[in-house]
């Protein structure tokens, strides 16, 4: 129910089920591509209090959630009959050229992208056990969990074929047979029997040379394309009553021969120079591009350019067996996370504690949104610690040539996929000093020099006062919306608020059942379920009534709402009321956190005395500015 609210007001932030032409997710966020992106409201989802960020980019609007996405792209997709594909293109706005291709790419390996990082986690798991002698490659066990590992990557021109097919708005099955075809043991055999250089087969009088296509990207990403052009145009010529297997008969009649004759080995060939041209620009100076991943990959990552990036990774495991690009990014992630470790030791109030100590949690498994927009890109000078500590660990990384040997996204599991067939060398101990490297400097960077009440005076400059200890510009008092008794926040029986997630403030244990305006204002929320209400007073103060702990859960009974979002109030109106009776004999919680969602806007939030009987539109917080 939850997820299915938090869906509910996303799709209305992004202009509603009209104006999205195609949704995917990733591992942190939403991926929309609107028809008109100025409908969207990207301030009024910032503000929503489970959105991280709101990114447009790519051609993308991009709406950072964390690692539930997968939850709420379920409840949205399910509630509003979204679609992935881009069969509804039309009238969308298509954006620059790049910014085509980026949302191509990315809606194209965004939908197999955790299966792929697990892919390549097991293969490293599998050199791990090899190096340290614990498997052999004769081995039952070894042999089944490297089909497991490698089954992804070896039939990547099934998988791709079928993701691109959506993409591009063709018949997905169409396309991903197109990709069976190429990887068919009938293809693989003629390929292998092949003489090098010779057309020992012909098509229709035309030679083919066989090539092995296993593990490839860009033959089936063209030939997939290839397909859908096709396919629409006979789509419009047909008659309905032979179209729906007239037409792939046509597609796979005439793509596969094509993929084979031309369009496989002219992109196998462009592969290979792509390949080629990385590999010519690393080694010039392997050290210099270690700087320049370290420093911007999380700077790509916020833009969601880093998908143009991951093809040109996975065509240099195709083409050469290995990558050295992604253990640069290692340094990158690890930077990130090392500054929001030096956030954390520095932060004094619990809520900035318990952001920081969730995001280190998601950065060490390579999920660096929570870390980068929730703690490090608002206060500035932790994401530029971050991104330096990157750049001189991804240098270290560079110099000794530091490789992986499979994909995946770079975490902590990443040292397990740089070990070489032969064992641990001098790669794998730079790669873990480089690492080691990017974590210490950030943090230390962060916690000495990385906010504003941190930095020295410089001369002609005051010194700036930590927020602490300086005296209060004004206060702001915010009445009790309810009878009750007081109890602090972090004894409330629910982490997230205990932890002050959500906001600072104070909880009542109610002893009348009906809840007033603490304020005059605006409803600014009110949850389907009618037992929480969020209200924005004159002068900016964000406040959230929460009746109850997880009474969400009882949909509405026992709740009743006598006011509307956007109605303006006054403070002591009614707003809802409630069966206290009910809702205890129901077996819930009627604890009622009372929060300032925008908590960091003030110097503190002090709650009215604990432990103490509070009356309706008596003081309860004290807002200090």
């Amino acid at each position: 129910m939850e997820y299915k609210t938090l869906a509910d007001e996303i799709l209305r932030g992004v202009g509603g089920r009209e104006n999205v032409t195609s949704v995917v997710h990733c591992a942190t966020r939403l991926r929309f591509k609107l028809k008109n992106a100025a409908k969207a409201d990207a301030a009024g989802l910032k503000e929503n209090p489970g959105v991280i960020m709101v990114v447009e980019s790519g051609g993308q609007f991009q709406v950072v959630i964390g690692n539930h996405v997968g939850a709420v792209y379920e409840a949205l997709v399910k509630g509003s009959a979204l679609s992935e594909s881009g069969d509804d293109d039309e009238g969308a706005d298509k954006g620059s050229m790049f910014a085509r291709a980026i949302d191509v790419i990315s809606g194209i390996f965004t939908p197999f992208i955790g299966i792929m990082a697990a892919s390549g986690i097991l293969k490293g798991f599998l050199a791990l056990a090899l190096a340290c002698g614990w498997l052999v490659p004769e081995s039952g066990t070894y042999k089944v969990w490297f089909a497991a590992s490698d089954a992804m990557f070896y039939f990547f021109p099934l998988v791709i074929g079928y993701t691109a097919g959506k993409k591009f708005g063709g018949n997905p099955f169409v396309t991903m047979m197109i990709g069976g075809a190429m990887v068919h043991p009938l293809m693989i055999a003629a390929f292998d029997a092949q003489q090098p250089g010779a057309a020992s087969e012909h098509f229709f009088g035309i030679p083919l040379v066989f090539i092995n296509y296993a593990s490839s990207v860009i033959p089936v990403i063209l030939a997939a394309w290839a397909s859908s052009w096709l396919e629409k145009r006979a789509m419009k010529i047909l008659p309905s009553s032979l179209r729906n297997f007239i037409t792939p008969l046509i597609c796979l009649m005439v793509i596969v021969p094509l993929t084979f004759l031309v369009i496989g080995p002219v992109a196998t060939w462009a592969s290979q120079q792509l390949a080629n041209g990385y590999q010519f620009v690393y080694h010039v100076s392997p050290m210099i591009a270690g700087a320049f991943m370290g420093a911007l990959w999380q700077v790509c990552v916020i833009f969601g350019l880093h998908w143009g990036l991951v093809p040109l990774m996975i065509n240099n495991f195709s083409v050469l067996g290995h990558d050295t690009m992604l253990p640069l990014l290692l340094p990158a992630v690890m930077g990130q996370v090392g500054a929001v470790i030096g956030v954390m030791l520095r932060a004094k109030d619990a809520r900035t504690k318990a952001l920081a100590g969730s995001a280190i949690s998601a950065g060490i498994f390579g999920i660096t949104e929570p870390a980068v927009y929730g703690i490090n890109l608002p206060r500035r000078r932790p994401f530029i610690f971050g991104c330096v500590g990157g750049a001189l660990g991804a240098a270290i990384l560079g110099y000794f040539q530091t490789t992986a040997y499979s994909f995946g996204f770079a975490n902590i599991f990443t040292f397990t996929q740089i070990i070489p067939p032969a064992g641990f060398d001098q790669t794998v101990a730079a790669a873990i000093a480089g690492t080691a490297l990017a974590i210490v400097f950030a943090a230390l960077a962060t916690y000495f020099f990385g906010t504003e009440e941190n930095a020295q005076p410089t001369e002609g400059n005051p010194k700036i006062v930590p927020e602490s200890v300086q005296a209060p510009r004004g206060k702001t008092l915010i009445a009790s919306p309810m009878t009750g008794s007081c109890i602090a926040l972090d004894d409330v029986k629910d982490p997230t608020f205990a932890s002050g997630l959500l906001g600072k403030g104070v909880a009542i244990v109610p002893t009348s059942g009906q809840v007033v305006s603490p304020v005059d204002g605006t409803v600014v929320s009110l949850f389907k379920t009618h037992h929480a209400i969020g209200i924005e007073s004159a002068d900016g103060a964000e406040i959230l009534i929460h009746v109850g702990i997880d009474t969400v859960k009882l949909d509405g009974k026992f709740f009743t709402p006598h006011v509307a979002v956007d109605a303006v109030v006054k403070q002591g109106d009614l707003l809802l009321e409630f069966d206290i009776s009910g809702i205890t004999d129901a077996g819930y919680d009627l604890t009622t956190p009372v929060l300032i969602t925008n908590s960091d806007d003030y110097l503190d939030v002090i709650p009215a005395d604990i432990g103490q009987t509070v009356s309706e539109q008596n003081p309860l917080l004290t807002l200090l500015r």
